[in-house]
């Protein structure tokens, strides 16, 4: 097979103008051809007059030695790579001891698929629910404002990437193609066929409850076990004078003890109690950045007009995305972050007296607004103290939310105009906001420190330069934005995967400080299990 770059047509192309195309860049003729399929398929928009489809294609041909060598000066035309999946190991027969997930998540759902389809049979453990049970639960929160703190946006099967855009790409290095079996696996599951080569792939909440639960299915048919609400309340460690430790089981909050030398810690961002268990164990934690902010909301159609001219509304481009970042005078960098096009704002709190929030999307991306989160970094320089501080950090301004919210799980909320000239909001403008249970007019330079209020109010004028109305006075910024990662790293050997200081622990995904999203996550576990495997046989990673 050859792999075609840089085949670039119009939006408006007939079917058969892609076939064409390969033909003239391997100045063939039809006869020649034997197939071709589309690797990848995104759009060009840099110029708004000129958007224009580019397809990467694998194409087969008669005679590939011969065309390679009469194009070996096209840097357009290459062989095209082993992409297919291959197991590093299998389960012996005789295996006694089963490797222990916790968390699942995308991280842990795919760590326990892979051990599961090498034989070694793994236990996933998750605090929260069922996907379509925890589903109930998240919109308990959105509808009626009441919380259950181990049923959420953050906790239950799936992890915190059900309720989001289901974005699906990532700048991930990805040489071993682990992201390939990822989409291979959700395809399988239910996903819409195309995230195989869109290069912005998503899903959407509603599909991705199904997935998970066929996922979860097959898990199970090849022999792993899942708990749900078995939420792990300590870890026994065997430690030396030195400090070093091997994991020998984990126990549950009922009391339940797994013994189990191989345990793959995949909990998520928000896991906070189980960081503080792990870091009373003397397990190897660091503080690491993070950042914070708002959400913000725009018309769609804003958006669509600045980023698409002429095209918008196209139907081949659907609702468009952005991604802005600013350098402020006071050393700060604001960007944004898990930009949902045509979704909602929704809150994602875990913890009792407490408002964060997050963004989602379904698969049509077809609701009024558009939403990102606008998020400052900070260091562990802003949060001094022990490697969990940021969690602190994390807490207080959650809590400031509540507070400013009026204290009912409302959200704190101010219009763009408002914010920039430092006035409280008392009505709404144009844009009508989509976070349930509900906003609460307000002043937000309460809700962060000084400095983030000062760096996000240059940034939304700078990126009204680049996105023409992104600062109109009616936009809504809705508070706060604090889980936009971890904000710990449980450090591993880059070769074992193992804990710094922990044999058999092996700390994987978000949580960990591993990964940003469901398919680095994801593609993460995937690492992860198959470094168990290999430890369990006996073989070095």
């Amino acid at each position: 097979m050859l792999r075609l770059t840089e085949l670039k047509l119009p939006l408006d192309h007939p079917e058969a103008a892609l076939k064409t195309a390969v033909l003239q860049r391997l100045g063939l003729p039809a006869s020649e051809l034997l197939g071709f399929t589309v690797f990848r398929r995104g759009f060009d928009a840099r110029k708004k007059s000129d958007i224009h489809f580019v397809y990467t294609v694998d194409a087969e041909v008669n005679n590939e030695p011969a065309v390679l060598k009469r194009l070996r000066d096209e840097r357009h035309v290459s062989v095209t790579p082993d992409m297919a999946y291959h197991f590093v190991t299998r389960a012996p027969a005789d295996l006694a001891e089963r490797p222990v997930i916790i968390g699942m998540g995308p991280c842990g759902l795919l760590a326990g698929l892979v051990l599961a389809q090498t034989g070694f049979r793994p236990i996933i453990l998750e605090r929260g629910k069922a996907v379509r049970e925890r589903t109930q639960d998240t919109w308990g929160l959105w509808r009626k404002g009441k919380l259950n703190p181990e049923s959420n946006v953050q906790f239950g099967e799936g992890g915190a990437g059900t309720f989001s855009d289901g974005k699906l790409h990532s700048q991930i290095k990805d040489p071993g193609y682990r992201g390939r079996k990822v989409l291979t696996e959700f395809v399988e599951a239910g996903a819409p066929p195309e995230i195989m080569y869109v290069s912005k792939p998503h899903i959407g909440t509603f599909k991705l409850v199904s997935m998970v639960e066929k996922m979860r299915a097959k898990i199970i048919e090849l022999g792993g076990e899942i708990r749900f609400q078995a939420r792990v309340e300590d870890f026994e460690i065997e430690r030396d004078a030195d400090g070093n430790g091997q994991i020998s089981a984990v126990v549950l909050a009922d009391g339940e003890r797994l013994p189990t030398r191989h345990v793959v810690l995949a909990v998520g961002h928000s896991a906070r109690d189980t960081f503080y268990h792990l870091h009373e164990r003397g397990v190897h934690i660091e503080a690491k950045p993070f950042s914070i902010g708002f959400r913000v909301e725009h018309p769609q159609s804003l958006i669509d007009k600045a980023r698409f001219g002429k095209f918008a509304g196209h139907p081949e481009l659907g609702a468009a995305d952005y991604k802005l970042v600013h350098h402020c005078g006071n050393g700060r960098s604001v960007y944004s972050f898990c930009m949902c096009p045509g979704g909602t704002v929704v809150a994602a709190a875990s913890e009792p007296g407490r408002v964060v929030t997050n963004g989602m999307s379904q698969y049509s991306r077809n609701e009024r607004n558009a939403n990102a989160a606008l998020v400052v970094g900070i260091t562990p320089d802003d949060y001094p103290g022990d490697p969990l501080a940021g969690i602190e950090f994390q807490r207080r301004w959650e809590a400031a939310a509540f507070k400013a919210g009026g204290e009912t799980y409302a959200a704190p909320a101010q219009k763009v105009g408002d914010f920039i000239a430092g006035r409280p909001s008392t009505e709404l403008g144009s844009v009508v906001p989509s976070y349930t249970p509900g906003i609460h007019l307000t002043d937000l330079s309460t809700c962060l420190p000084e400095f983030a209020i000062t760096a996000i109010r240059e940034a939304l004028v700078a990126f009204g330069k680049q996105i023409r109305g992104f600062d109109m006075n009616d936009a809504l910024l809705t508070g706060v934005e604090t889980r936009t990662s971890s904000p710990v790293r449980i450090t591993r050997d880059r070769q074992s995967y193992q804990s710094l200081n922990t044999r058999g622990l092996y700390p994987a995904g978000e949580g960990a400080g591993y990964a940003g999203g469901i398919l680095s996550a994801a593609v993460d576990g995937i690492e992860v299990a198959e470094a168990v495997a290999l430890d369990m046989v006996g073989q070095s990673s």
